[in-house]
């Protein structure tokens, strides 16, 4: 089938949400790895892989420290381009906008949904700054550990959620000719809340 630019819902983050329920069952978690592309106020940019923990009308949403590289970044540039890349499927998604902070009560309820190895461990790693050896990192993991016995391992106050808010989304299939299919979406400069799409060449 070809993926159409005038068959596509017209909304992108429906048509996404589509394609991520398709990829989430025939991938499995693997579906929720998303590249997130970052870059300093001067434009210097960097990327890596979070987990996608959210999609819907609003936009996409991952987790980490606000002062992580990333964190750091969007705190001077809140900006971000992602990717979705569902190679099982052959299908691809670029999503590129503006990056808020969650709520903390949205931080808060993600927060106590993960396993409490890794909110210790959130506790224990200074994301991004170096550190002298694998055995410090372990024993601060470990104080961390007894700083915090039971299971109510609280929110750190340098931890939580961002939402990136679509301006553009692309999305790609693969075709074994080349003759790849794209389709973008762009927001309306006359009415932002409204989506003009156009197919792009491969």
């Amino acid at each position: 089938m070809v993926l159409s630019e005038h068959e596509v819902d017209p909304d992108p983050l429906t048509q996404l949400a589509r394609w991520y329920e398709k990829a989430a069952a025939a991938m499995g978690e693997r579906a929720d790895h998303l590249v997130v592309a970052t870059a300093t106020s001067d434009g210097a940019p960097s990327a890596r892989f979070v987990l996608l923990r959210g999609l819907d009308a609003d936009g996409l949403r991952f987790y980490t420290s606000y002062e992580s590289q990333k964190g750091r970044e969007l705190a001077e540039n809140p900006r971000a381009a992602a990717v979705l890349h569902w190679v099982d499927l052959g299908r691809q998604a670029r999503v590129t906008g503006g990056v808020t902070r969650l709520d903390g009560e949205q931080s808060y309820a993600y927060w106590h949904n993960r396993p409490r190895a890794s909110r210790i461990s959130a506790w224990a790693s200074h994301q991004s700054e170096p550190v002298a050896s694998r055995a410090e990192l372990e024993a601060a993991a470990r104080a961390c550990d007894a700083r915090y016995p039971g299971d109510d391992v609280p929110l750190p106050p340098f931890w939580g959620g961002y939402l990136l808010t679509p301006e553009e989304v692309e999305l790609w299939e693969h075709r074994d000719d080349r003759l790849h299919d794209r389709v973008r979406y762009r927001r309306d400069p006359a009415a932002p809340a409204r989506w003009v799409r156009d197919r792009l060449a491969p």
